[in-house]
């Protein structure tokens, strides 16, 4: 009789904490309120397939060589993101002109030569000290065989839509609408390498890490897989839940309100062989416990081929996604209170 009054005592704790976590979740995604949607989707609208098209049809050209790492190719593609900051005048957040954080050859593997992030920023009005980070990498392969592996999708697509994104977020600040917080558009270099521009950033950090509210990572997003070629209305997103369930809800709330995208969850599964979760800048920064999420429309035949051109983007497709980023960094930076961390719940 005693064995089971203690069972039973064991059974209705365990029943309460469950209880417990489960308002926890409850409140959390009652508590989220999206405030300003007419205004968000006014500038969310400004991300347009036209003017995505435009830019990768530069950025993925046979004139940037491939952009890999440390090779003129890619030296003109980080001129071309800097010109393009600086006609928008969007600043840098390093003494606001110098746009380069430069990454010595003695970093990077052998044989690879000096490089370089790039980096623009919209100052928070309230709290300047606190950084959404939303990331591309700007390098692919370059050129082998002969052949220029242009890198359209790979990842002309995240390098183009977070332009994009940071113009619609000058154009709101333009306008007198400042995020609270600021918004970091960084596109790294060396991810093809082994994520050694991500690195570097998170090593040398130009906001604290304590103050980084989370990072939005994109990398591939302008192409369909093979899974989804009867419905391309979808994105993969990886990561969402891992560090902040507050962010995952905050995430689909976003998706539910705006856009109604397909989110496809089946790469965030964390015995997923594929390790894509690892395999992404963003995991540099859930090394620190930082919130994430990794954007990616998975892989396709062209990937990583000479093949990968900017015709066969879907520019309609690449611009939902990106306003889907953008407002969900506009939620973020806004949001009154820092992001829950499943540690503290």
């Amino acid at each position: 009789m005693k064995g089971l009054v203690i069972a039973s005592a064991l059974t209705l704790v365990g029943s309460c904490a469950t209880t417990r976590y489960s308002t926890k979740i409850e409140n959390i995604k009652n508590n989220i309120q999206l405030a300003d949607s007419v205004t968000v989707m006014r500038y969310a609208n400004t991300i347009t397939a036209k003017e995505l098209k435009t830019h990768l049809y530069t950025y993925a050209s046979n004139a940037f060589e491939g952009r890999k790492t440390g090779e003129p190719g890619l030296k003109k593609a980080a001129q071309f993101l800097k010109t393009y900051y600086q006609s928008q005048n969007i600043p840098s957040p390093i003494k606001d002109s110098i746009y380069y954080q430069s990454i010595s050859k003695d970093y990077l593997p052998n044989n690879i030569k000096s490089t370089e992030n790039v980096l623009a920023f919209i100052k928070g009005a309230e709290k300047p000290n606190e950084v959404v980070i939303i990331s591309a990498h700007l390098d692919h392969l370059g050129i082998e065989n002969n052949q220029i592996f242009n890198g359209a999708d790979d990842n002309g697509s995240g390098t183009t839509a977070l332009m994009e994104m940071a113009q619609a977020f000058q154009l709101a600040a333009n306008d007198g609408i400042l995020p609270k917080r600021s918004i970091l558009f960084l596109h790294v270099t060396g991810e093809e390498l082994g994520l050694y521009g991500s690195r570097y950033y998170i090593e040398n950090p130009i906001f604290d890490l304590d103050n980084t509210i989370a990072n939005l990572n994109i990398d591939m997003i302008g192409r369909v897989d093979e899974k989804h070629q009867a419905n391309p209305n979808y994105i993969y997103l990886i990561g969402a839940d891992r560090i902040s369930k507050e962010l995952h809800f905050i995430s689909e709330k976003v998706n539910n309100t705006y856009f109604n995208l397909d989110l496809d969850y089946t790469y965030n599964d964390e015995n997923d062989h594929n390790r894509y979760y690892f395999r992404s800048d963003h995991y540099k920064f859930a090394l620190h416990n930082i919130p994430v999420i990794f954007y990616f429309n998975g892989e396709h035949q062209d990937y990583h081929e000479a093949t990968d051109t900017p015709d066969k983007i879907e520019y309609e497709l690449l611009a939902k996604r990106a306003q889907l980023i953008f407002i969900t960094a506009w939620h973020l930076a806004n949001k009154e209170h820092d992001l829950i961390h499943n540690d503290d719940m």
